[in-house]
């Protein structure tokens, strides 16, 4: 089962890069810092930009606790699933956190529809159960707008939606479900003010924020 999910995957890279030789999805990354672990991590956490920006912020929440984190500003989650092999299950972790779709929510790619942003997320839970991981299926984190996709209006309400879709996805199949989203939204379902300064990317104090949520899950599975 696996080399035939190794076999998808590797199609799955080369369509969607078009057959071209760039490296659309950024595999080589964090190519460097995956050689030079002398650990395997517990957990690695991969993402977009808030991943990315939540271990500059709190590098020590990472580090201390034996934590990889695997964000790439810009992402959506077609792009993170092409790298999975190679920055989740190449690190052998036993737990993988997955924050993904707000990029897609913003159109970074081109439209896409809920139910596809989560057959990417879904895919990703799958690859790493069939690995062995626990996964931790995070909420999408709230916006009301995003400031370089003006044009993107829907965003509370199609987040809403996949989130949905997520949940159940969680319950039905043995994934922790973390969830941001109530705790980091105000009454109009944007990212409360406290929390961020561009209502889409957290301040230290909206990681603060995401860490009090997750911090139970993790230390229930990890201790």
């Amino acid at each position: 089962m696996k080399r035939l999910v190794a076999l998808w995957l590797c199609a799955t890279v080369w369509l969607s890069a078009g057959g071209q030789s760039r490296d659309w999805a950024n595999t080589r990354r964090y190519a460097a810092a995956n050689a030079a672990l002398a650990v395997r991590p517990k957990v690695v956490f991969i993402g977009d930009s808030i991943t990315e920006g939540w271990y500059s912020a709190h590098p020590s929440f990472f580090d201390a606790n034996g934590f990889a984190a695997r964000g790439i500003s810009g992402q959506v989650t077609a792009q993170m699933l092409a790298r999975f092999q190679c920055d989740v299950v190449a690190l052998r972790p036993r737990a993988v956190v997955i924050l993904a779709g707000t990029n897609d929510i913003a159109r970074n790619n081109g439209p896409i529809d809920e139910e596809r942003i989560a057959d990417n997320i879904r895919s990703m839970a799958e690859l790493a159960r069939a690995h062995g991981m626990r996964v931790f299926l995070c909420s999408v984190l709230p916006a009301a707008r995003y400031g370089w996709r003006p044009e993107v209006t829907d965003a509370p309400d199609r987040i809403d939606r996949l989130n949905r879709m997520l949940r159940e996805y969680a319950l039905d199949n043995g994934c922790e479900w973390v969830d941001f989203h109530p705790g980091l939204a105000d009454a109009d379902r944007a990212l409360d003010a406290r929390y961020t300064r561009d209502g889409v990317h957290p301040t230290s104090d909206g990681f603060d924020a995401m860490e009090a949520i997750l911090r139970p899950y993790l230390k229930r599975y990890l201790r």
